[in-house]
């Protein structure tokens, strides 16, 4: 039973990965002035760059270290006492397990001690519903998720009501990114530093494939593209700066038009099942759509096609509290909640759409949706 005539307050906890994160969101009476209190989130960049990537164990005994006080900042920076939270909402997947251990135990003991609410929220639903926390989006819309873990479209319905449209068939688009810093001997994280260097390089240097364009099969492929950037780098080996800008300025434009062109189909098969929509919108959602010319170019297109585009600020895009809080708010209201909340246990793989068939290969560690 959905509850407007009510105020919420919720305390969100987010340990998926390498962010440890804590935030208060709150909603008034009538669904009035979504307002994040706070949104702490404690990154650890440094602790896996010497490694060139995430080591789950270290990933896990830093959200241990940090927790519980990025929690008590959350709860002092929004004028906040654990007693005025109406639940408290944690990441319980997909993600690195032990990470998600260490928040969802946390979460289920400060709920059991406090008297509270446990939400158990699927961490893509967190970035699937942020566009009505920041835009106040009205449902359905499309959602276009792209991170180091995830690169899908999906339909979002309604909160818990998802149609998985298109997947990666093998490498996540954040995957690739990351996997080309490396190749070309560029600091972690990989994304943010290949769009640096191909500010500085020439897109039309190096043709390399644009995966899937023109396929009437909707999903993604990113494993051929860095194979081409790979093939690139040997044969031009020793490389230098210029050399690695240009195959960065390279790649990001064959991202860029690989995804336009998977987009566009989703577009039209949007106008085609909902009609009678009338400002429909594409969110594009996860640390890679940070990426200045991605969303250019998507933002382009959707004016093209009369599709309202909306990104929600950079540090709601990437890993944080606040969309788990938003979460757990829009589950509250809608009256989505579990009595069963404190046996769940923390799912490495939870596809938001559960009724999509899992693709093999579909990003880092295998299918995950």
């Amino acid at each position: 039973m959905v509850q407007r005539d009510k105020s919420f307050r919720v305390l969100g906890i987010e340990t998926s990965c390498d962010e440890t994160a804590a935030s208060v969101v709150a909603l008034e009476a009538g669904g009035r002035g979504p307002k994040i209190l706070s949104n702490i989130v404690l990154s650890q960049i440094e602790e896996h760059a010497a490694f060139g990537g995430v080591v789950p164990e270290i990933a896990a005994r830093a959200h241990v270290e940090a927790l519980d006080g990025v929690i008590e900042a959350a709860l002092a920076d929004s004028g906040t006492d654990l007693s005025e939270i109406d639940a408290i909402a944690a990441t319980a997947g997909p993600g690195l397990v032990g990470g998600l251990i260490v928040g969802l135990m946390t979460a289920k003991a400060m709920a059991m001690s406090a008297g509270k609410p446990l939400i158990a929220v699927n961490h893509l639903e967190g970035h699937a519903l942020t566009a009505r926390l920041t835009d106040g989006l009205a449902f359905p819309y499309l959602l276009l998720l792209v991170s180091g873990g995830h690169t899908q479209i999906v339909l979002v319905r309604g909160v818990g009501d998802y149609q998985r449209w298109a997947t990666t068939i093998d490498d996540a688009l954040g995957e690739a990114f990351d996997k080309t810093a490396k190749m070309l001997g560029l600091p972690y994280p990989g994304g943010p530093n290949v769009e640096i260097a191909a500010t500085r390089g020439d897109p039309s240097r190096f043709a390399f494939p644009r995966p899937m364009k023109g396929e009437q099969r909707p999903d993604f492929s990113f494993s051929g593209l860095k194979t081409a950037v790979r093939q690139a780098a040997t044969e031009i080996s020793p490389l230098s700066d210029k050399d690695v800008a240009d195959i960065c300025a390279s790649f990001q434009l064959a991202v860029s038009d690989a995804l336009g062109d998977r987009v566009l189909r989703a577009l039209s098969r949007f106008r085609s099942e909902f009609p009678d929509t009338a400002s429909p919108a594409l969110v594009v959602a996860g640390g890679v759509a940070a990426n200045r010319q991605i969303k250019a170019t998507l933002e382009a297109l959707c004016g093209e096609y009369g599709f309202r585009f909306v990104a929600p600020p950079h540090i709601l895009c990437t890993d944080n509290a606040a969309m788990i809080a938003w979460a757990g708010i829009e589950r509250l209201r809608a009256g989505m909640t579990d009595p069963h909340a404190m046996d769940f246990v923390p799912r490495s793989r939870w596809p938001l759409d559960s009724i999509s068939a899992p693709v093999v290969g579909s990003g880092r560690r295998g299918a995950k949706a």
